[in-house]
């Protein structure tokens, strides 16, 4: 990756300060502590608009993911692969970060960018996700860019119109393919899921003769576990 994506990459040391009720520290060392548990909380301290910005209805955060194609991820390993980028509460804040990301056109290998409203994981079994899906489209090399921009645009903007069944969108870089899905929370909502792929359609300008594929993240899960089962059992 570039230094100016590399700038964004979120800085988690996983400090958990502990110990911190040892009768036995020094004086220091107990002001050390006290001192990291304050940084520590005021890095999770909550993100909001600053004077004069523009709100957006929900925060969202960026999250990019890059794994080896053709080796076998469990959910542990796959949820330690995602990065998060950063949080963002407002229009100048979301450009702030995506003026300095890469797009999806210059990615390479097997690349993904997630954006989610925040406090979603971009993971099928979080609570949010479990019992919803997405609508997923592939696209042929060179598109990737302007869809990613024109969708996540019409997600800030509130342009899907179906209050808050919107969980997230995805940007995957494949060799021969990319793929723009967007997620949402309730699969068995025909009527919600209808509205997101017409608007989808719309946002993206896709021709009327583009397959749009939706998927379960219940079947997603599914197919995930009977393939790795096919790979285990056959010893690779």
């Amino acid at each position: 990756m570039n230094n100016k994506f590399d700038a964004l990459k979120d800085d988690d040391s996983g400090d958990h300060d502990q110990n911190e009720e040892n009768s036995t520290q020094k004086d220091g060392e107990k002001e050390k502590t006290e001192r990291d548990k304050s940084q520590s909380s005021s890095k999770r301290k909550a993100v909001v608009p600053g004077p004069a910005e523009h709100p957006l209805q929900y925060n969202y955060t960026f999250w990019y993911s890059r794994r080896t194609p053709g080796r076998p991820t469990s959910s542990q390993s796959y949820e330690q692969n995602i990065k998060q980028i950063g949080t963002f509460a407002s229009v100048e804040q979301f450009w702030r970060f995506y003026s300095h990301m890469v797009r999806p056109g210059d990615l390479t290998g097997h690349s993904d960018f997630h954006l989610f409203k925040e406090g979603i994981k971009p993971m099928w079994e979080d609570d949010a996700n479990k019992n919803g899906g997405k609508w997923i489209i592939r696209l042929r090399k060179g598109l990737a860019s302007r869809c990613w921009e024109n969708l996540i645009l019409a997600l800030l903007g509130e342009q899907f119109m179906v209050g808050e069944e919107i969980c997230g969108a995805v940007v995957s870089v494949r060799f021969q393919e990319d793929i723009i899905s967007i997620w949402n929370k309730t699969a068995s909502d025909q009527a919600t899921t209808a509205r997101i792929r017409d608007t989808l359609r719309r946002v993206l300008n896709l021709p009327p003769n583009t397959i749009m594929e939706y998927k379960t993240h219940t079947d997603s899960i599914k197919a995930w576990e009977e393939f790795h089962g096919l790979v285990n059992s056959s010893g690779r």
